[in-house]
């Protein structure tokens, strides 16, 4: 008996020192399983060129209550008469209530309405643009407009270019097979996508050894002189288009036949193309003038007038005796008169004499203030350096800005 006592006594012992000094076993709990995200249904849609917003989601579909939300959100940010394209995206929870919905105006322009605690909160959403310095260079083969094409630009910077040489050049005569030219331009960019041109810094348009250039200080373009590119006279009194009749004095009449005197320039446009004036001046006639159709002249300094001919209509609030300035628009091309086809007959007077508009030397323009001409011709030869180089050229501007400011240090 007492060794039972004895082997109780002991087995007990044992069954505590293991209890206490060796560690507890634990069984895990039961893997809980991953809760499932939740389901969102998305809707995506763009706004036709001449459609609305609107128009769009009713279109796809969605829900009034929430198209007037939407609407109702956007409305202080977003000029929903100006709204031309845009895309968007339309996301809903599981029960059809709205979470989100994003609308892209343009690459660079992105509003998001979001639920939050408190209701619906819409933002501009921040939109990371990159620019880069990039030099284009070309030939002309055929055409301004055909050499910039060739080469991957688009033609706003084609039309960019030839304003600014405006005052220089008349690309619808100037222009030959094998002249260069040099854009120093920024590009901006979102990721990969090209967006649009921004500052043109400087230009440059070569026929042989004869080199002209424009670059750029502060807010205008000069010559490597400084002069102002800005003349008092315009080349060309429109956009850059092209040209079906140049200056003659003795030319078969389209349309009365037999050779005629033709002392202006035609300049072929599609009707509707806005007509500028040439310079500043005071408009002298505005009305109907036989052949000539509608017509506007303007008088200028030193005893030049301008005359523009077979109009379709007048510029806003061109009348007789009123002062107008350099590009303004005083009318638009059409076909009214002896016309054959829509165009502009542009001709120029001097002290009652018809002059070549496309011959006649006009004064310089402003030159750069006597101040300011140390820190332009610091910038001409930063600018003259980069055109010279003939290689194409791509830096983006915070890499450009950095290098100087650690030049500086």
């Amino acid at each position: 008996m007492r060794k039972l006592v004895l082997l109780g006594i002991l087995f007990v012992s044992l069954f505590l020192s293991l209890y206490f000094f060796f560690p507890k076993l634990t069984v895990p709990p039961p893997e809980q399983e991953p809760q499932p995200e939740p389901q969102l249904h998305v809707i995506e849609g763009s706004v036709k060129e001449r459609g609305t917003l609107y128009e769009s989601l009713v279109h796809k579909k969605i829900p009034i209550r929430w198209i007037d939300l939407i609407v109702s959100e956007l409305k202080p940010y977003v000029d929903f008469n100006r709204i031309k394209g845009g895309t968007y995206r339309f996301i809903t929870d599981v029960g059809g209530e709205l979470v989100r919905f994003l609308f892209e105006k343009s690459p660079t322009e992105v509003y998001e309405i979001e639920k939050g605690p408190q209701g619906y909160v819409v933002q501009k959403k921040e939109v990371l643009l990159e620019r880069y310095l990039v030099k284009v260079v070309g030939e002309i083969r055929s055409s301004l407009f055909e050499a910039m094409n060739a080469i991957g630009e688009e033609d706003q910077l084609t039309i960019s270019f030839a304003e600014i040489l405006a005052w220089e050049i008349d690309f619808y005569k100037d222009v030959r097979e094998g002249d260069r030219f040099k854009v120093f331009v920024e590009k901006i960019y979102k990721g990969d996508q090209f967006i649009q041109y921004g500052t043109i810094h400087a230009v440059e348009y070569a026929r042989g050894e004869r080199i002209i250039r424009g670059l750029r200080y502060q807010d205008d373009y000069y010559d490597e002189k400084g002069n102002s590119l800005k003349k008092a006279f315009l080349k060309v009194p429109l956009q850059f288009t092209r040209i079906s009749s140049q200056f003659s004095r003795g030319r078969k009449h389209p349309i009365l036949g037999g050779v005629q005197p033709h002392y202006g320039i035609d300049y072929a446009a599609p009707i509707g193309t806005p007509v500028w004036a040439v310079a500043d001046g005071t408009v002298v006639s505005v009305g109907w003038r036989g052949g000539f159709g509608k017509q506007v002249v303007v008088r200028h300094r030193n005893g030049y007038k301008s005359y523009y001919g077979h109009l379709s209509r007048y510029g806003p609030g061109i009348r007789e005796g009123m002062r107008v300035t350099q590009k303004q628009i005083i009318g638009y091309v059409g076909s009214t008169g002896l016309s054959t086809g829509p165009h502009l007959d542009y001709r120029l007077t001097k002290d009652g004499r018809f002059k070549n508009p496309l011959k006649e030397v006009f004064p310089t323009g402003q030159p750069i203030e006597k101040e300011e001409w140390g820190a332009f011709q610091k910038k001409k030869d930063e600018m003259i350096a980069t055109l010279v180089d003939n290689s194409p050229s791509r830096k983006r501007l915070e890499d450009i800005i950095s290098e100087v400011l650690n030049k500086r240090d």
